[in-house]
């Protein structure tokens, strides 16, 4: 009986397999040839924020409980890295090897060191409080863009119902050594996602509230030009391969060539897909953050970084 039911339960694993291959759609071959979605771990709670370092290992986020994990890349080995992370949200690596964090318990922007000591880069902006940063890019330059919707949090202490902290829910952009803090995007109805170009020459950030996702030029000085509708869809998290091409979250993940054509779409079993990124050293390994689990797929395109 007890090798009948093992028997049975390999074959239902075995047609969930079959079926979620069946179903990834891949018109452009930048998946590896009969890769398979894994499950690295679940049991979270709502997972977030994945950002990869120079080795290829990722750090996200498990924001309900309050804590930063860490992937490791060659052991696929999970641990915590920072509890009380400030409800840490998107996040990404600066070159040097900051970790920075949109840390929206308190509506700030962090730098967080190797050790997990944090430092607030942004408490405010014109002496009230963020709407609650989401998530952030570094550009090559320095500098950094980072997107702020609000999403009504439990744990926020004061927050009057709905009523935003500012005029509107903006993209803003501050400079590397901290001297510049400036808007850059004032007419989204809710910011979410945002990834830049490798070049540092071009932005992209999706309205998830209008369904659409948009790409601008960057100037020098870090202000945005010659905004222009990429595709119709938004996104919560967003990556970007060797190839320019967008990938997007929410319903899995969708792939957009970089004309704005879709190319692939990737299932994930989850009623959400928060967020994506490209992993391992040969960045050949797509990292997913979906509801109370993350997901890893081989891939024929790398990313960039």
């Amino acid at each position: 009986m007890k090798n009948y039911q093992t028997f049975l339960l390999a074959l239902v694993g075995l047609f969930m397999t079959t079926r979620l291959m069946a179903q990834i759609e891949d018109k452009k071959g930048i998946i590896e040839k009969g890769a398979e979605l894994v499950k690295v771990q679940d049991g979270f709670s709502f997972t977030e924020g994945p950002a990869v370092s120079r080795v290829g290992d990722v750090y996200f986020t498990d924001q309900p409980n309050n804590r930063i994990l860490h992937w490791n890349a060659i052991s696929g080995e999970i641990s915590v890295f920072k509890e009380y992370a400030g409800r840490s949200n998107g996040m990404y690596f600066k070159l040097d090897g900051t970790l920075i964090s949109c840390a929206d318990e308190e509506n700030q922007l962090w730098a967080i060191d190797a050790k997990g000591n944090e430092t607030v880069l942004v408490k405010n902006f014109r002496g009230k409080k963020l709407n609650g940063p989401n998530d952030v890019w570094v550009r090559p330059k320095g500098g950094m863009y980072f997107t702020d919707p609000l999403y009504v949090r439990p744990y926020w202490e004061g927050i009057r119902g709905n009523e935003l902290e500012q005029d509107g829910e903006h993209v803003y952009f501050l400079s590397e050594d901290g001297s510049e803090f400036f808007r850059v995007a004032e007419d989204l109805v809710k910011p979410n996602g945002i990834i830049g170009t490798p070049d540092g020459k071009y932005l992209y950030v999706a309205d998830i509230g209008d369904s659409k996702t948009y790409r601008y030029e960057i100037r020098e000085d870090g202000y945005l030009i010659n905004k222009e509708l990429f595709c119709e869809m938004g996104s919560d998290g967003m990556t970007i391969d060797n190839r320019g091409n967008i990938y997007l979250t929410g319903d899995g993940v969708t792939v957009f060539s970089p004309k704005g054509e879709k190319i692939a779409h990737i299932p994930v079993p989850a009623k959400w897909t928060a967020n994506v990124t490209f992993a391992a050293l040969d960045r050949k390994t797509l990292f997913i953050t979906a509801m109370d689990a993350v997901y890893t797929i081989k891939m024929k395109v790398r990313g960039v970084w």
